[in-house]
């Protein structure tokens, strides 16, 4: 996605050499032109599969799950992580490991809204090491639906998350897959699809 790729090369920015920022316009703040766009594409590259639901997890990936549920016509489910007393009492959990804040925690879905009908995409901004999505995955497993494939706006391509989903032949894409940070300056590479 080109339109995709010239955002991040113009407002991202890089903190060492594994974190991209892109709070200006994905992830804190967004452009919701630019969303609009990704949700077409998602929808475009996903449109043949018998799609119910998308997943996504809290909190980055809930304003891209929305808008590509638009062009999908359905519902947005997305896991909590954070305990709430409005939460139903019986949920499907994941525990998910995250790098950025060093800890573990646990993500849940009221069974409420993932069934065995269901089939389901996963979207989310970003796939590094690919723990929150083998943890989405883990819930529908436990719910029993079916996994339609995994949608991705930013891939860290240098990160084994991609080669992760890859080698268990899930349908993934990834609409920019970064290939490395260099002195400040962020390369990519072609996208890898898996069918």
């Amino acid at each position: 996605m080109e339109l995709l790729k010239q955002k991040i090369l113009k407002e991202g920015t890089t903190v060492g050499p594994e974190i991209l920022k892109v709070d200006s316009f994905l992830n804190h703040q967004m452009d919701i032109r630019l969303m609009q766009e990704i949700g077409k594409e998602f929808h475009r590259r996903f449109k043949d599969h018998q799609i119910t639901k998308i997943l996504t997890i809290e909190a980055s990936g809930i304003g891209i799950a929305s808008i590509a549920a638009i062009y999908f016509d359905v519902p947005v489910v997305f896991a909590k992580k954070v305990q709430s007393k409005n939460l139903d009492a019986e949920t499907y959990k994941s525990s998910v490991y995250s790098f950025t804040k060093e800890a573990y925690y646990d993500v849940k879905v009221s069974k409420r809204y993932l069934s065995s009908d269901d089939h389901i995409l996963i979207l989310d901004d970003f796939l590094a090491n690919g723990r929150a999505a083998l943890g989405l995955i883990e819930i529908l497993e436990q719910a029993g639906a079916t996994l339609e494939g995994v949608g991705i706006v930013i891939e860290k391509g240098f990160q084994e998350g991609g080669q992760i989903l890859r080698d268990k032949h899930i349908h993934l894409e990834s609409l920019a897959i970064v290939n490395r940070f260099e002195d400040g300056k962020i390369t990519f590479i072609e996208q890898k699809q898996t069918r």
